[in-house]
C-alpha cells in the first residue's frame, strides 16, 4: 500500500519555505504594505515577507509558463496561416472555506498584471454561480450551499467555455456576502484577458467525483494551471470560527446582512453556532468534495499557524 507521503514524493517536488523563496530570482516586489491591507482577508496576518517568500516565486513560475503558452499559440497560428481568437490562460484556485483562497487569488492577480507579457488579468469567483437563494430553498439545498449541487454548473461551464474560446465581453454573475445571494442583473464583464483566475471551492472536480459515469464537461477541463491552498483540518475549523466571531462587528453588523441576527451574539453563543455550521456543512463538504481533489493540483500551498505558508508542492 502506497502511503500519502510516498504519493506526494512521486507526484511533487517539495519545497520548504526557505527553499522556495530562493526561486524568486530577483523578481522585484511591486506591492506595498498599503496594497496588502486592501488585498488580505478577515483574520489573516499577511506581510510583505509572505509575498516575497511565497508569491513572487509563484508569480515568476506562472509568468514563465504563460509565456511558453503564448509562444506556442503564435507558432501554431503561423503554421495554420491564420490568426486564432485571443484565448486566456486559466488558473484555478481551490481549497476549503476560511483557508484564504480569495486573498491568494487577489495577490496573484496584483502580481501577474505587473508582468509586461500579460497585463490584463481578470479574477472571477464561483460564488456568483451559486443558485439564487429562492432556487436553493425550492431545491432543498440551503444546508448544502457550497456543495457541488448548489452551483448552476451549466451557467459556469457556459461562461468558462466562452472565455476560453476567445469570446469578448463575457458576463460573470456577482455575489453579495451581505445578502448571501447572487446579485440580480449585476455582472462582471470579462473581455479577452491574458489570464483568468478562477477561485472557488470545487474548481478541481472532474467526472471521477460523481457516483455514476459523467461525460459532461467540468471546470477543470478548461483550466491550464491549478492551485490548491491547504491546511490541517483543525486549523481550518479554528480559522472559520475566528472569522465568524469577527464578522459580528463587520459584515453581520450591516442591517441589510442576511446574518444580521448573529451580530448581537456573545462569544460563547457565536462559537457554538459557528462550530455547528462547520461540523454540519463546511467540514463535510471539505472532507467529501474538496479535499479529495487536492492531488490534482499543479501547485499545493501548505499553510501552518497564522496563515503562513510553510511548504510548497509543485507537480513534477
Amino acid at each position: 500500500m502506497i502511503s500519502a507521503q510516498s504519493a506526494y514524493q512521486a507526484l511533487y517536488f517539495a519545497f520548504q519555505r526557505q527553499q522556495w523563496r530562493q526561486l524568486r530570482n530577483a523578481v522585484p516586489l511591486t506591492l506595498t504594505e498599503a496594497d496588502l491591507e486592501k488585498l488580505k482577508g478577515i483574520n489573516e496576518r499577511l506581510s510583505l515577507s509572505e509575498v516575497t517568500d511565497i508569491y513572487l516565486p509563484m508569480s515568476r513560475l506562472l509568468n514563465l509558463i504563460v509565456q511558453s503558452k503564448q509562444q506556442r499559440s503564435q507558432v501554431l497560428g503561423e503554421f495554420l496561416e491564420h490568426t486564432s481568437p485571443k484565448t486566456p490562460y486559466i488558473i484555478s484556485i481551490a481549497g476549503s472555506v476560511a483557508v484564504g483562497k480569495s486573498t491568494t487569488a487577489r495577490i496573484l492577480q496584483a502580481l501577474l498584471q505587473h508582468w509586461p507579457e500579460h497585463p490584463k488579468v481578470e479574477l472571477v469567483t464561483t460564488d456568483g454561480f451559486l443558485y439564487p437563494l429562492k432556487d436553493l430553498k425550492k431545491k432543498g439545498l440551503m444546508q448544502r450551499k457550497g456543495f457541488p449541487e448548489s452551483y448552476d454548473m451549466k451557467m459556469l461551464i457556459d461562461f468558462i467555455s466562452d472565455v476560453k474560446s476567445g469570446k469578448s465581453k463575457v458576463k460573470a454573475p456577482l455575489y453579495s456576502h451581505i445578502s448571501y445571494d447572487r446579485l440580480a442583473d449585476t455582472f462582471l464583464e470579462v473581455d479577452q484577458p491574458d489570464i483568468l483566475i478562477l477561485e472557488g471551492l470545487n474548481v478541481l472536480q472532474t467526472g471521477l467525483d460523481t457516483e455514476t459515469p459523467d461525460l459532461r464537461p467540468f471546470v477543470s477541463d478548461f483550466v491550464d494551471f491549478s492551485i490548491y491552498v491547504d491546511a490541517d483540518y483543525d486549523l481550518l475549523k479554528k480559522w472559520y470560527v475566528d472569522r465568524f466571531l469577527q464578522f459580528r462587528s463587520g459584515a453581520f453588523a450591516n442591517k441589510n446582512s442576511y446574518f444580521n441576527h448573529y451580530a448581537s451574539l456573545n462569544d460563547a453563543a457565536a462559537t457554538d453556532i459557528a462550530e455547528n455550521i462547520w461540523e454540519s456543512i463546511n467540514g463535510p463538504n471539505l472532507l467529501n468534495n474538496i479535499l479529495p481533489t487536492r492531488e490534482r493540483a499543479h501547485l499545493i500551498l501548505r499553510k501552518g499557524q497564522d496563515h503562513l505558508m510553510n511548504q510548497v508542492l509543485l507537480r513534477k
